[in-house]
């Protein structure tokens, strides 16, 4: 809970910080923040604190909210240039830190008022920041689209919790498992229609299929430092949130709703892996990419075993660094070369060699392949699918896995085997420091995967 107070007090300063012209001191400060709340927040494991019945900070919530947090310490690095804008410097980051407040409550929540608000807090600084590039018409759509759709989803959401409350009276998170195991077969069919509906909302939330055209686009036409916020936190924060909630509160239901996430997990990652091998625009391949390791993590959400939180935090860790890491290489190169597109990338290993190394290593962890987080990160979901004896969804999984290393290595081919005519591009200090620590996060994480597996 103190990770909650303290970023909501940095995004409070920010939004000060115009009125009392200290804009310059900002970043810093942030930054400063951040990694305060991330050693801070650290200090709440093993605690268990229930807060008026509405927020849990259990081992669970301190795992996810320390992911969080120490992503977006990583992304404030990677997006130093979106900083720059006078006019809406403060803006963006109030906008940042709240929607990571969102992504605290959703990590944390023992009341479905409360998931409510964590996605609402979440959601609608993302529907600004994807519109924020003003004269960009693109961003301008992205927005739109964004809010219209998220609104969509969130009336699914609502009428879904609205059912629910009908049926046990509750809001609560326990007293809503109790209903399920005390009605033991007896549950109306207003409950599961509930669950259902509440399911498609989460599911649109994640981006997996078929509640995933949105993404794109969104993707797409936002600033590449905010899709790479959404690909990262948002995405971390609404999986937290649908494995606090299915995997717990739903689990006695789940003959309801475990065959009907089986289809969307497998359409997720056939479409995602396909649909990202025929796209030209760089950009446009890792939202389809995002949208394809929904899909992975979603095997583990269907598993319901012992090894479903600790591979779902391992997954979206790991993931989630690789993205920030292929995000901010992508920003260096297309502002520099003109164009997100595969060629783009040629001859970047001779021209700068720590961006190829740094987009490399990232692509590698997407792909799966070992040594890198990516690989232990769907060994470990596939053996919590397999436990569960869901082998023909594993065997889907490594398929579209395959998929999958076509559309990576394209690039890693274009970067080491191709020439090209293109200039050196300048890397801040900033930008090399943050390549530097998601390459050596990522193989660390490679090298020794019990560190995060055994928390949970």
């Amino acid at each position: 809970m103190t990770a909650l107070i303290l970023l909501s007090a940095l995004g409070v300063i920010a939004l000060l910080a115009e009125i009392f012209s200290f804009k310059k001191l900002l970043y810093p400060v942030v930054i400063l923040g951040l990694i305060t709340t991330f050693v801070l927040n650290l200090v709440d494991w093993n605690t268990d604190k229930l807060w008026y019945g509405m927020m849990r900070y259990d081992n669970f919530a301190v795992a996810f909210s320390s992911v969080l947090i120490g992503i977006t310490t990583l992304w404030f690095i990677m997006a130093e240039n979106f900083f720059k804008e006078e006019s809406s410097l403060t803006d963006h980051f109030a906008l940042i830190l709240f929607a990571l407040v969102g992504g605290i409550v959703m990590v944390s929540y023992t009341n479905m008022t409360m998931l409510f608000l964590g996605i609402e807090i979440l959601s609608i600084p993302m529907y600004v920041l994807a519109a924020s590039k003003k004269e960009d018409v693109s961003s301008n759509e992205a927005g739109f689209k964004y809010l219209i759709l998220g609104a969509f989803s969130t009336g699914f959401l609502l009428f879904g919790i609205a059912l629910i409350y009908g049926s046990t009276a509750s809001f609560d998170l326990p007293v809503i498992a109790d209903f399920i195991t005390s009605h033991n077969g007896a549950v109306p069919g207003m409950f599961y229609i509930g669950i259902l509906l509440i399911l498609v909302a989460m599911v649109f939330k994640v981006s997996a299929v078929p509640f995933h055209f949105w993404a794109p686009d969104v993707y797409q036409g936002a600033p590449t430092s905010v899709t790479a916020f959404m690909a990262t936190i948002v995405k971390t924060a609404a999986f937290a949130a649908f494995l606090r909630l299915f995997a717990s509160t739903f689990a006695g239901a789940g003959s309801v709703w475990i065959d009907v996430l089986w289809v969307i997990a497998a359409l997720t990652l056939l479409v995602g892996n396909i649909t990202a091998v025929v796209q030209t625009s760089t950009k446009r391949m890792l939202a389809y990419s995002s949208i394809a390791h929904a899909g992975y993590m979603l095997l583990a959400l269907i598993a319901l075993n012992s090894f479903t939180q600790s591979s779902v935090l391992f997954y979206s860790l790991a993931y989630s660094i690789g993205s920030i890491a292929s995000f901010g290489v992508l920003g260096i190169v297309a502002t520099s070369r003109g164009n997100d597109t595969t060629d783009a990338f040629n001859g970047l290993a001779k021209t700068n060699p720590l961006l190829a190394v740094a987009m490399t290593v990232a692509l590698l962890s997407l792909a799966g392949i070992p040594p890198t987080a990516g690989f232990f990160a769907k060994y470990y979901i596939f053996t919590a699918a397999f436990a569960s004896g869901y082998g023909w969804l594993v065997l889907i999984a490594i398929l579209a896995s395959l998929i999958g290393v076509y559309y990576y290595f394209r690039i890693i081919i274009a970067m080491f085997f191709k020439e090209s005519t293109e200039a050196a591009i300048e890397v801040t200090a900033n930008h090399k420091l943050l390549f530097i620590l998601t390459i050596v996060l990522t193989i660390a994480l490679g090298l020794f995967p019990d560190f995060i597996i055994r928390l949970l």
